[in-house]
């Protein structure tokens, strides 16, 4: 689990095939400082297990799947990403809840300066737009942000410039590809709605609610 407050931009220092999937091999002191072998680390928001660690490096393997669902396999040597490290029970929550578990990409359609931020439109696929509210939370790349505007399946962000320059989003451009997560708390609501019980009825509903006692 994570908190979308990224701790590091890491560089990657390999890229290799491993039959269907790919061997990341990630240079960040830091971050490789805190790590050991067998924990997790979302890597642009994806959560990955560390499979080796050399140093200010250390190594995770993107299967089939990941790359399905994710951007990394379109990353390269060099290609900066965001970091974070798993939290601990007990820690600030600074962002909101993160599971590193993507549910699909989108793609920066906009960025627009303004005085003092940017504005950044991103394009959901629209299945997807049910699990986005204004001001709600979205995690782009990691990155836990909270939503200034929807159109449509167009998703708007403000970006201030300590997130500019501690980020990847400093590197984005029109088309960039990049991996989304939507609120956690939506999807669960959304999943005890539609789940039915034997006699078919909304396992949560208004009138199950006001038998519960709740003032609905």
């Amino acid at each position: 689990m994570f908190t979308g407050i990224i701790q590091e931009v890491g560089s990657l220092a390999a890229v290799d095939k491993i039959g269907a999937g790919v061997r990341l091999t990630v240079e960040a002191s830091r971050t490789a400082n805190e790590l050991c072998v067998n924990d997790s680390v979302s890597i642009n928001g994806v959560c990955q297990t560390v499979v080796h660690k050399d140093g200010s490096r250390f190594a995770v393997v993107a299967v089939e799947e990941t790359l399905g669902k994710t951007t990394l396999g379109g990353l390269t040597a060099r290609s900066s990403v965001n970091l974070e490290l798993a939290m601990q029970l007990g820690d600030r929550l600074g962002g909101h809840l993160v599971s590193g578990h993507i549910d699909c990409v989108g793609q920066v359609t906009a960025i627009l300066p303004r005085e003092t931020s940017w504005l950044f439109k991103i394009a959901i696929p629209t299945r997807f737009e049910r699990y986005v509210i204004p001001v709600g939370s979205i995690a782009i790349d990691g990155v836990s942000l909270t939503i200034a505007a929807i159109d449509g399946n167009l998703v708007t962000v403000s970006i201030i410039p300590h997130t500019m320059e501690n980020t990847v989003f400093s590197s984005y451009g029109l088309h960039t590809a990049v991996n989304l997560e939507f609120d956690l708390v939506g999807k669960y609501v959304e999943r005890l709605v539609m789940t039915r019980d034997s006699g078919g009825e909304a396992t949560i509903s208004i009138d199950r609610l006001k038998a519960w006692g709740y003032d609905v």
